[in-house]
């Protein structure tokens, strides 16, 4: 699970730019800690025209003509450039044969080409003229007038609205087929670049969770695993740190948090590795656990094995959920979403956004198959008092599913 910046700063979770009073006194520590992403290989050419001619066998059998990809990680994805949203329209047109072509401004052009990582034309348009005229324009010139337009599943409205207005007539398509078709299966070097992001996060973890003091606020925390995320090798994705009743809520509150004895821990972090997240969750007690945070967390950690027995081949996604929220029913939680309880999904996908298609939640009936990748975090929060989350992701593969990070065992040993 993970939470905007915002959503962070309101919970009092996320860390100030730079090291915190508290990382900058555990520095000399980090010396015991060295990068281990040296061996990570980026996704190359020969990957990214793997995913393009997927991409165009899917466009081909869903009769769509060309997709049109905002910055963002599908833009990277397909293409390897990375760039920010902006009212300036800079995008992506992929037809369904040939080559893509890149639509951005003229004195963007020297910036976009830097991280260009396909054969692809870069189309300029200048400040006076139609970005969607530019489009349209290469659609004309490959006769794709009279096919459906697929458009991204994160484009903003304006690019729609654009693309309506410059090509009247032309049917507008979701490309879901298409993107949704070629990110959610994961390929063995995506794979090994999460499998590097976890090892990251679990190794930052260690580092951090002996290091924590009564006293200690969520910034401080924070601060502790940014710093050790980066000196392992790794990106910071996010921090979020929950404690004692601030754990009950799943993205926290903005009421003010220390390290209190005898209090819940909840830690839910990320770091990324060329591009490729991480997304792990850690509950424990500062000093000894009550026999009701024992249970809790003992039930948690129970719901976690449910969920991952559950994930097996050909298995609709929202069975995983039902497995997990039903057992929790019989120990009388719930019932479904009601507190106490599990309030939230059991599951995310995952993979260069911390949060990708499909999720593992009720009514979802797309089957499991190799190469999907799931956050595995059926929490249980009581209202007032704490919460529990272990968050472990996995994948899936053709013996069943595979841990990234093996979940811990008791409450005594939290980090695994």
């Amino acid at each position: 699970m993970r939470l905007s910046r915002r959503g962070l700063l309101a919970a009092g979770a996320l860390a100030p730019i730079g090291f915190s009073a508290v990382a900058r006194a555990a520095e000399s520590d980090l010396s015991a800690l060295q990068p281990i992403t040296g061996d990570a290989a980026p996704i190359g050419r020969e990957e990214r025209a793997a995913r393009l001619a997927r991409a165009q066998a899917l466009m081909k059998a869903n009769g769509i003509g060309a997709v049109l990809i905002e910055p963002g990680a599908s833009l990277l994805y397909f293409t390897g450039v990375r760039w920010g949203r902006s009212e300036r329209l800079t995008a992506a047109v992929i037809p369904v044969e040939g080559d893509p072509i890149i639509v951005t401004p003229f004195f963007e052009e020297p910036s976009v080409r830097e991280s260009l990582g396909i054969p692809a034309e870069i189309r300029v348009w200048q400040e006076h003229e139609d970005p969607f005229a530019v489009v349209a324009g290469f659609l004309r010139e490959k006769k794709l007038l009279g096919r459906p337009l697929g458009i991204e599943e994160t484009a903003r409205f304006f690019a729609v609205d654009g693309m309506w207005r410059a090509l009247a007539g032309v049917k507008i398509v979701s490309a879901n087929p298409v993107v949704r078709g070629c990110r959610m299966f994961k390929t063995a070097a995506e794979i090994a670049l999460m499998q590097k992001a976890a090892d990251v996060t679990l190794a930052a973890y260690r580092w951090t969770y002996p290091r924590i003091e009564a006293g200690m606020t969520p910034a401080d925390i924070a601060a502790l695993m940014t710093a050790a995320t980066v000196k392992l090798g790794g990106q910071v994705a996010f921090n979020l740190i929950l404690l004692g009743e601030a754990s009950a809520y799943p993205h926290g509150t903005g009421k003010p948090q220390r390290v209190v004895k005898g209090e819940v821990v909840l830690m839910d972090c990320g770091a990324r590795v060329h591009g490729y997240e991480s997304d792990i969750s850690r509950t424990f007690v500062h000093g000894d656990a009550t026999a009701e945070q024992r249970k809790v967390w003992d039930h948690v950690r129970a719901g976690q094995q449910r969920a991952f027995a559950a994930a097996q081949l050909g298995v609709p996604a929202g069975r995983v959920d039902d497995a997990v929220r039903g057992w929790y029913a019989t120990l009388g939680y719930g019932p479904d979403y009601k507190l106490p309880g599990l309030s939230h999904r059991t599951g995310h996908g995952i993979g260069m956004d911390g949060h990708e298609p499909i999720n593992l939640v009720r009514g979802e009936v797309t089957k499991l198959a190799p190469g999907m990748c799931f956050s595995n975090e059926p929490g249980l929060y009581l209202p007032g008092k704490f919460g529990v989350r272990l968050e472990d992701c996995f994948h899936m593969t053709a013996a069943g599913p595979k841990w990234f990070s093996v979940p811990p065992r008791s409450i005594e040993e939290p980090i695994g």
